[in-house]
């Protein structure tokens, strides 16, 4: 089957702040389109303020699927993404729909659009040694040794980025092969779609960064605190190492709970991991192909995507 008698669908993507949610909605309501997050934070149930999650009042006006799908004890993967994703997109395009998935989980587009690689199950040894050698030298010092046999990971990851460093580690000391050559040799047969991808990309950084800074302050006028206090008491057991709590702000949350730094710290912390996950965000789109860019910060930027993506239907 070529490109051309593929049913359509649109990746609308781009970093935190950028104005996903609000294009959707805009598109949505002109459009004969259905949408589907791709969000690893908006999986999770009451985790709404923390994850600048639509209200629900936006959501009854334009459903996202994908939305509210797991407790926040739970863990949900790219695989099931995937799979979860795949399913929707075939129900949309049934009826006579088109996909829009929308959100900032570039890992998520990736294993959609690619398939997902061979990676093996973690291995409690392994990392028992990982660990003991990073208490002795440094995740910093562990950063640079993934740098030496995966470049590529080690760019996309911040020295401090404890989690994911291990895991490339471990990878390459179980397989002998980088995290980033696994990932190239993808299993699973590729998105039987005809893709339009649009990414938000802002022309200026330092406004990204101004908008990401007021949008934190409000989540903390907002209860943020509030809601990461009454999620600790429903759910006892999590911890800053819990998968939904490693979203951001929520760990720097947990830090300021449990007395570790002042609120004012924990504006700047929580600003400033924010900033970090636009920046791998970024990263993430810069080496993704066959991409249209379009600047967030344009105030034309509605008219420019409703016109791409009209034509980009239209073109069936």
């Amino acid at each position: 089957m070529n490109q051309t008698t593929l049913p359509p669908a649109i990746f609308l993507m781009g970093p935190t702040a950028s104005g996903k949610t609000n294009l959707a909605v805009s598109l949505y309501k002109k459009l004969p389109i259905e949408l589907i997050s791709v969000d690893s934070a908006l999986v999770y149930q009451e985790m709404n303020i923390g994850t600048a999650k639509p209200s629900a009042e936006v959501l009854a006006e334009a459903p996202h699927a994908l939305i509210d799908v797991i407790p926040p004890t739970e863990v949900y993967s790219a695989s099931q993404f995937r799979n979860d994703a795949l399913r929707l997109m075939a129900d949309i395009t049934a009826r006579g729909k088109i996909p829009l998935l929308v959100g900032g989980t570039m890992l998520y587009f990736k294993a959609l659009e690619e398939g997902l690689s061979q990676l093996p199950e973690a291995d409690a040894e392994v990392r028992q040694q990982i660990e003991q050698e990073a208490l002795e030298a440094g995740w910093p010092a562990m950063h640079a040794k993934l740098a030496l046999i995966d470049p590529e990971s080690a760019a996309r990851l911040q020295p401090n980025d404890v989690q994911r460093i291990e895991r490339a580690l471990e990878v390459y000391r179980i397989t002998g092969r980088s995290m980033t050559s696994l990932h190239q040799a993808t299993s699973g047969v590729a998105l039987p779609y005809r893709l339009l991808k649009i990414a938000l990309v802002p022309s200026d950084r330092k406004v990204l960064h101004e908008r990401i800074a007021v949008r934190f302050e409000q989540m903390l006028t907002d209860g943020f605190i509030g809601e990461v206090k009454a999620l600790v008491k429903k759910h006892p057991g999590l911890t800053p190492d819990s998968t939904s709590m490693r979203c951001v702000g929520y760990r720097q949350a947990l830090e300021y709970l449990a007395g570790m730094y002042s609120e004012a710290e924990l504006r700047d912390r929580g600003v400033f991991a924010t900033r970090q996950l636009a920046k791998r965000q970024l990263t993430w789109l810069r080496g993704m192909e066959n991409i249209q860019q379009v600047d967030c910060l344009n105030t034309l930027m509605r008219e420019e995507v409703l016109n791409t993506v009209t034509a980009f239907i239209k073109g069936q």
